[in-house]
C-alpha cells in the first residue's frame, strides 16, 4: 500500500506551525527569566519575539510556495535589525534569538548569496556575543550552531517543494497514461473499423453491382455483409475492453478473402511455424492497416503479401500495384510505426516503382529485444 501524499496546503502549514514553534523556543528561556527580573525587560523581549515569530512564520509561508519577494528581504532585515541587539540590550539570555536570523537566511535567499550571508552572520553572532559577556568557546559554538540551524530550515523548506514537486510529477504522469490510452484507443479503434467497414462497404458495392443478374450470388454477399458487421462490433467491444489479441493467421486469411472480393489477385502466404504471440498481434495489425490502404487509395489489381522468419527478424512484406502519390498518408501508417516501435520493430513503406507500393515490417522473433535495443 502506499503511503498518501497530504496536500499542498496541509504540507505548507505543518512547516509554518512547526518552524514558528521552534522560533518560540529559541526565545522561550530568555522570556521565562526576564519575567522574573525588570519588567521593561520582559515587555521588550515578549514583543521582539512575538515580532520575530510573525515575520519568521511570514517568510516561511512564502518559502514554502515559492512566493518570496522583495517584500520578503524587508522582513528578513527587520528580524536581523531585532535579534542582533537583543544579547546587548537585554542580556547574555538571549544569544539564541540570533538563531532566528541564520534560518530565515537560508529560505529566503538564493544559494549564492544564503551561503556567505550565513558565514558572515555566524562572525557577527560571535562578536556579538563576545560583547554581552560570552566566553570564547560559547562565541565559536555559537558560530558553528549557525550553519547548522541555517541548513535545518533550508532543509524543512526544501523537502515541502519535494513533496510538492512529487504531488505535481505523479500528476503528470497520470495525465500521460490518460493521453496514451486515449491515443492506443484511438490507433486501435481506427486499425479495427477502417478495415472492417472498408470491407462491408465493398462487399455491398459487389451486392450491389451483382443485383440484377445475380441475385443467387447477392443473397450470399449480404450474408458475408451481416457477419462482417457482427464482427466488427464484437472487435469494437473488445477494443473497449482492453483485451482484443489480434491473430496474423486470421488477418492474412481475412486480408485475402477481401482482396479477392474486390478484384484484386492475392494469395495468402505460408506462415512460418510457431511464431511468437507478439509477432502474430503486431503483423497481424500491419496486415489489416496495409490491406485497407490498398483497397482504400488504390487502384491495385495485384497484392502480393510475403512473409518470412529468418534470424533474428519475423519479415512481413506487402507490394500492390495501381498505387497514387498520396498512398500512405495519413493516421493509420503512424499508428503502425508506434506499435512496431513499442516492440523494437521498423516500419517501411512508400513508392518502390512507378505505381508499386511497398509496406514492409520488421518485427524481433524474441520479445525482449525492444528493451535490449533501448538500452544499447
Amino acid at each position: 500500500m502506499q503511503p498518501r501524499l497530504p496536500g499542498e496546503m496541509s504540507i505548507v502549514t505543518f512547516v509554518v506551525v512547526l518552524s514558528t514553534l521552534a522560533t518560540c523556543g529559541l526565545f522561550s528561556q530568555a522570556v521565562i527569566e526576564a519575567a522574573g527580573r525588570e519588567p521593561w525587560r520582559f515587555v521588550v523581549g515578549t514583543m521582539a519575539a512575538l515580532l520575530v515569530a510573525a515575520l519568521q512564520g511570514r517568510l516561511m509561508w512564502q518559502s514554502a510556495r515559492r512566493e518570496v519577494t522583495s517584500g520578503s528581504r524587508i522582513m528578513l532585515g527587520v528580524i536581523a535589525l531585532v535579534c542582533f541587539p537583543l544579547p546587548l540590550l537585554l542580556g547574555p539570555a538571549w544569544f539564541s534569538a540570533m538563531f532566528a536570523v541564520a534560518g530565515m537566511i537560508a529560505v529566503t535567499l538564493p544559494e549564492n548569496w544564503s551561503v556567505p550571508l550565513v558565514g558572515g552572520a555566524a562572525l557577527l553572532a560571535s562578536g556579538v556575543a563576545l560583547l554581552a559577556g560570552a566566553s570564547g568557546p560559547q562565541a565559536v559554538l555559537l558560530a558553528v550552531s549557525f550553519p547548522v540551524v541555517a541548513l535545518s530550515a533550508y532543509a524543512t523548506v526544501w523537502l515541502s517543494l519535494a513533496v510538492k514537486e512529487l504531488r505535481d510529477a505523479r500528476a503528470e504522469l497520470a495525465r500521460r497514461a490518460v493521453g496514451e490510452e486515449r491515443m492506443r484507443f484511438a490507433r486501435d479503434l481506427h486499425d479495427v473499423l477502417g478495415h472492417s467497414l472498408q470491407a462491408v462497404a465493398l462487399r455491398a458495392e459487389l451486392a450491389e453491382r451483382l443485383l440484377a443478374r445475380d441475385p443467387e450470388r447477392v443473397a450470399g454477399e449480404l450474408a458475408e455483409i451481416q457477419k462482417m458487421a457482427r464482427g466488427a462490433v464484437q472487435e469494437v467491444r473488445d477494443v473497449v475492453r482492453g483485451y482484443r489479441v489480434t491473430s496474423l493467421r486470421t488477418e492474412l486469411d481475412g486480408a485475402t478473402a477481401v482482396l479477392r472480393a474486390a478484384g484484386i489477385s492475392c494469395e495468402t502466404p505460408l506462415l512460418p511455424d510457431e511464431l511468437p504471440q507478439h509477432v502474430h498481434e503486431t503483423l497481424g495489425w500491419v496486415a489489416r492497416e496495409a490491406v485497407t490502404n490498398v483497397l482504400r487509395h488504390s487502384g491495385a489489381t495485384l497484392c502480393r503479401m510475403t512473409l518470412r522468419a529468418d534470424g533474428p527478424d519475423a519479415r512481413l512484406e506487402i507490394v500492390n500495384d495501381g498505387a497514387r502519390r498520396s498512398e500512405g498518408a495519413g493516421s493509420g501508417l503512424a499508428g503502425l510505426r508506434e506499435r512496431l516501435a513499442a516492440v523494437g520493430g521498423r516500419l517501411q513503406s512508400g513508392l518502390i516503382a512507378d505505381g508499386t507500393f511497398q509496406v514492409l515490417a520488421t518485427v524481433p522473433l524474441a520479445e525482449g529485444a525492444a528493451g535490449q535495443k533501448e538500452g544499447r
